[in-house]
C-alpha cells in the first residue's frame, strides 16, 4: 500500500506545474520596471571571475513564452549569431549532453576575431553556465564567464543573463559595450523566444 501511495504522490507531483519563482531581490522601483516589461540591469558580476577585475553585470527580464521555447533559443548555438551583439557566426565544435564547445566570430567594423566558449546546460537546475575555453585561441578575450537562468514565472519565464569579461583592451573602452550588450542580448533572446512556438 505504501508503494502505491508513494507512486501516486510521485505522479501527482510530476504532473503539477512548477511554482512561479519569486522575482530576484530588487527594490520596488526595479521590480515594477521588470513587471512592466523592461530589462533590469544590475551591477552584479557572476561568480567565477577568480577575484580579478572584470566588466559586465546581470540582466533580468520577464519573457512571455514557455520554458521550452526559451531553452530552444539558448541551446540553438548556431542561432546565437544575431542574438549577441556583433556575433556573425557561431559554430559548435564539440558537443555532448553536458557540454558544448562553441566558436564565436565577432565582427567589429572591418575587423573580426574568434573566441571559444564551453557551455554547460543543466536543465534540472534551469541553468546554462559558460566559460571561455582557455585551451583555444580567444582573440581579444582574456576571460569571459557567466550563466543563463530560466525560471518559470506567473507571466511565462523569468530570464537572467549574467556575464563577466576581461579583455586585452583597457576597461574604460569596454565597460559601456559590455553593459549595453547584456541588455541587447536578453532582449534578442526574449524577442526570439516570444516568436517561437
Amino acid at each position: 500500500m505504501r508503494v502505491v501511495l508513494a507512486l501516486v504522490v510521485g505522479l501527482l507531483v510530476s504532473w503539477c506545474p512548477l511554482p512561479a519563482r519569486a522575482l530576484p531581490h530588487l527594490p520596488p522601483a526595479e521590480r515594477a520596471r521588470l513587471e512592466s516589461g523592461e530589462v533590469v540591469l544590475l551591477d552584479r558580476l557572476p561568480p567565477g571571475g577568480g577575484g580579478a577585475a572584470g566588466e559586465g553585470g546581470t540582466a533580468v527580464s520577464v519573457v512571455h513564452a514557455s520554458v521550452g521555447a526559451v531553452w530552444r533559443v539558448l541551446l540553438d548555438y548556431p542561432g546565437h549569431a544575431g542574438l549577441y551583439p556583433s556575433v556573425v557566426r557561431a559554430d559548435v565544435l564539440e558537443s555532448d549532453r553536458s557540454r558544448a564547445l562553441v566558436r564565436y566570430v565577432i565582427q567589429v567594423g572591418p575587423f573580426s576575431f574568434n573566441f571559444h566558449v564551453n557551455n554547460y546546460p543543466d536543465r534540472a537546475n534551469n541553468r546554462i553556465d559558460w566559460r571561455l575555453a582557455r585551451d583555444r585561441p580567444n582573440g581579444l578575450f582574456r576571460d569571459t564567464w557567466g550563466y543563463w537562468e530560466v525560471q518559470p514565472d506567473a507571466s511565462g519565464v523569468l530570464l537572467t543573463y549574467a556575464m563577466g569579461a576581461r579583455t586585452v583592451l583597457p576597461r574604460f573602452l569596454t565597460r559601456g559595450a559590455e553593459r549595453d550588450g547584456l541588455v541587447e542580448t536578453i532582449r534578442a533572446v526574449r524577442d526570439r523566444a516570444e516568436r517561437t512556438p
